[in-house]
């Protein structure tokens, strides 16, 4: 893993010890960050531009001029992702404090999920927390979170934040239910995913009506997952005690899952 700052007069890498992404980011100075992956050799990523409007378009809002422009974040990001022996993970942060608008990037190797994952489902846990500011992805929120991540690393693949028992999304992504032809998840109080506008494109494709509301954990539905940029779109076989379905990978889910590949194939766009 590495991890560079960008400015006007070039790049340089930050004697930065960290094990994952996460602890990079708490290494560095707050502000926004966005992560996604590469495919075809490190050549494209799906959404980018999306991801690059998770951190300027704040910025402009906010009167904040980060130290270098798209352009020269995409250019530094072409040809150090292009050069990588695998496809990367990449984090992408620009500081609002400390030294407001320093653009930093963090580039680890890409390890996707196994098969089995995919095959076989995750379980995840409910948790009554959500994001104080849902529209921006800031870093501070890894910090304060930081109790329900270690449940991640025991072995839980996700944490639901939830408002008084409805899903509003995952921790690190968007969370789905499908009950009775529909695609339901929530619109308000969420971080709005890359992936997300993906997938609802891809359910109303297959024949699914969306619903716009944040699933009650108590209600009936037949199926549930979860999507982000790194993962793309993973079936949901338990949350917390209670089996979803059949306690396997629905039929929507997997024609979403086969869909999504295909979109990334078509779409993904050139760094």
């Amino acid at each position: 893993m590495k991890t560079y700052q960008l400015t006007p007069g070039g790049a340089r890498q930050v004697p930065l010890e960290a094990a994952s992404l996460d602890q990079a980011s708490q290494r560095l100075p707050q502000g926004l960050y966005t992560t996604f992956r590469t495919y075809s050799g490190g050549s494209r990523v799906l959404g980018l531009q999306a991801h690059l409007d998770r951190l300027y378009q704040p910025a402009a809002a906010q009167g904040l001029a980060p130290d270098v422009s798209e352009t020269e974040l995409r250019r530094f990001l072409a040809e150090t992702c292009s050069a990588m022996e695998t496809e990367s993970r990449v984090r992408l942060t620009l500081a609002v404090s400390d030294s407001p608008g320093a653009v930093f990037v963090t580039i680890e190797p890409f390890t996707p999920l196994s098969p089995e994952t995919y095959q076989r489902g995750v379980n995840v846990v409910s948790a009554e927390t959500a994001r104080q500011s849902p529209r921006l992805k800031a870093t501070g929120f890894i910090q304060s979170s930081a109790d329900l991540r270690q449940l991640v690393r025991n072995g839980i693949f996700e944490v639901l934040l939830c408002r008084n028992g409805s899903v509003l999304e995952g921790m690190t992504s968007n969370f789905y239910i499908i009950r009775a032809g529909a695609l339901v998840t929530s619109r308000n109080g969420i971080l709005l995913g890359v992936t997300r506008r993906a997938v609802i494109r891809l359910a109303r494709g297959a024949g699914l009506e969306v619903e716009y509301r944040a699933p009650d954990l108590d209600e009936p539905f037949s199926e549930a997952l979860l999507s982000s940029s790194s993962r793309g779109i993973v079936p949901i076989v338990k949350i917390d005690n209670r089996t979803v379905g059949q306690g396997i990978p629905g039929k929507w889910t997997k024609t979403l899952m086969a869909a999504y590949e295909a979109y990334v194939e078509k779409h993904s766009q050139q760094i």
